[in-house]
């Protein structure tokens, strides 16, 4: 019987850097995409023959912003993919894309690729939010996108979306909000923005206002009230979908299920072990891959189930705690699982550990409980 997996593909090229972006990816190295194409396609076949016990389930095109390639390149590359991996008939297919970068034809031949699923970075509704987080497109521009997707046969689509901008107020982030339920996404990711090292916005943070730890709790709060009562499920504790169309790709990484990333600064976990390729693209056009690797002990392997699991509305199950390690989680976390249910941070009932509502808000903080190598 074969295994499953999920397969992430790295496109590191985008047109311009965000300010609050720390992912890896490159506004100036445009030059570059078609020798890291090429790379990229050879370590496909490498891995695939690597891991040809597994099937895909789903595959995940992510940046930097992969819809700045010519439709033919992303035709090419899915060409590739189906050539040396299997992929299931099922398989939910992503690639995010920016609005105003795809058009008509890219589109088309994404839907030809057997992609099924867009991830749209919008980030906020109004222009002005939109200037100062150094986005390149508008409100329009992102409704021209949505369209030509919907009208390309798109049914499943992500829209992403930002919170705690720097000059925002609840009242707009609540107008980005409703206008985007207005347009009935099957999916939603309302994140909090987050000061990284190395990007703009650290850079010059001082220079801007910020929201306060409570305004930014209530737009946290507003995300949940507000995609509830439109029908959306919070799934997870950043996203939110309508029944039936959650994101497969990022449950696998939640479960602790398999995945496989392939492409510069990618990461994977395979059979208990986690392992990353290098950052540079300099080594990654000479054919030097994986620069990391670790092998997983079953205590990592424990709290990783914990902490991703619990990240989830649905919990977890001790049962399949059971049978993925050979133990009770109750003999391992028993008095901390008794300490958080008191405190009203978790719940249990039948077979299912979850957060509750105030767990939610201070996830973080429960996490950091289950890391027995912290004791």
């Amino acid at each position: 019987m074969m295994n499953d997996l999920g397969l992430y593909i790295h496109i590191p090229f985008c047109l311009r850097k965000c300010r609050y972006c720390d992912f890896l990816s490159f506004d100036d190295k445009a030059f570059l995409t078609g020798r890291y194409i090429d790379r990229l396609k050879a370590e496909i076949a490498d891995r695939a023959e690597e891991y040809s016990g597994f099937k895909v389930k789903s595959i995940y095109i992510g940046g930097g912003t992969p819809s700045i390639l010519n439709a033919g390149v992303i035709r090419d590359l899915m060409d590739h993919v189906y050539k040396f991996f299997d992929v299931t008939d099922e398989a939910e297919i992503s690639i995010e894309v920016n609005p105003g970068s795809v058009d008509e034809q890219k589109l088309h031949e994404y839907r030809r690729s057997g992609i099924n699923r867009l991830s749209i970075g919008l980030q906020s509704a109004r222009d002005d939010e939109l200037a100062v987080l150094g986005r390149i497109h508008s409100w329009k521009d992102f409704c021209r996108t949505y369209e030509l997707a919907r009208d390309n046969g798109f049914d499943n689509i992500n829209i992403d979306l930002i919170s705690a901008i720097p000059g925002q107020s609840t009242d707009s982030y609540a107008e980005s909000l409703q206008k985007i339920i207005s347009l009935e996404p099957e999916h939603i990711s309302a994140y909090s923005l987050q000061l990284e090292e190395g990007t703009y916005f650290y850079e010059h943070r001082d220079e801007y206002e910020w929201p306060d730890e409570d305004t930014d709790r209530d737009m946290y709060h507003q995300s949940a009230a507000l995609l509830g009562e439109a029908g959306y499920d919070r799934y997870e504790i950043s996203n939110y979908s309508k029944p039936g169309y959650e994101c497969r790709h990022n449950i696998i990484y939640w479960c602790g299920d398999d995945y496989l990333g392939v492409g510069i600064g990618a990461a994977s976990y395979m059979e208990g072990i986690r392992f990353r390729n290098t950052d540079s693209i300099e080594e990654y056009l000479k054919g030097i891959r994986c620069t990391e690797r670790n092998v997983l002990s079953e205590t990592d392997r424990i709290e990783e189930f914990m902490f991703l699991g619990l990240r989830m509305t649905s919990g977890i199950s001790a049962s399949d705690f059971c049978g993925r390690f050979g133990k009770s989680v109750f003999d391992i976390y028993g008095h901390i699982l008794e300490t958080c249910k008191k405190d009203g941070l978790i719940m249990i009932k039948d077979d299912i550990i979850r957060l509750t509502e105030f767990g939610l808000d201070v996830s973080n903080y429960v996490f950091a409980k289950f890391l027995l190598n912290d004791r």
